[in-house]
């Protein structure tokens, strides 16, 4: 009997993380993380994965972290055993750019993933136009 790994798309994906598509690509960039793709080149992505990208968003959304400092925290997740891993969060992973309160710094990381994420979205919107503008000329 073969066992089904259950596979989909960036847009499921998207839904079931309550984000847009684009911040899925901006944080497979960031994260280095290679989706499987279809002969289509089109992306797949599988249980696991959306299991990593809850994380990241948990990180990034939820407990203030920067980009670099959820990297931190992911890589000496995976170096840690499975039963340990989840209940330790070192301070210093929680990067910021000078000492604040844990609610401006909470405030201060979201504003900057949210900025990050619309520079990301607005680059997004320019190569759309350039494609038309090629389209055109």
């Amino acid at each position: 009997m073969k066992i089904e790994i259950r596979k989909f798309r960036i847009g499921t994906l998207a839904e079931k993380l309550n984000v847009e598509r684009f911040v899925i690509r901006f944080w497979e960039k960031e994260f280095n993380i290679r989706p499987n793709r279809s002969t289509g080149q089109q992306r797949f992505y599988t249980e696991k994965d959306l299991e990593r990208f809850s994380a990241i968003k948990e990180l990034l959304y939820d407990k203030g972290f920067t980009i670099a400092g959820a990297k931190k925290h992911l890589k000496t997740q995976t170096a840690k055993p499975a039963a340990a891993a989840h209940d330790e969060i070192v301070a210093s992973h929680i990067t910021t750019m000078e000492p604040e309160t844990s609610s401006a710094s909470t405030q201060h990381s979201a504003h900057i993933t949210a900025l990050t994420a619309h520079v990301a979205e607005q680059m997004i919107e320019l190569q759309k136009k350039l494609i038309k503008l090629r389209e055109l000329l």
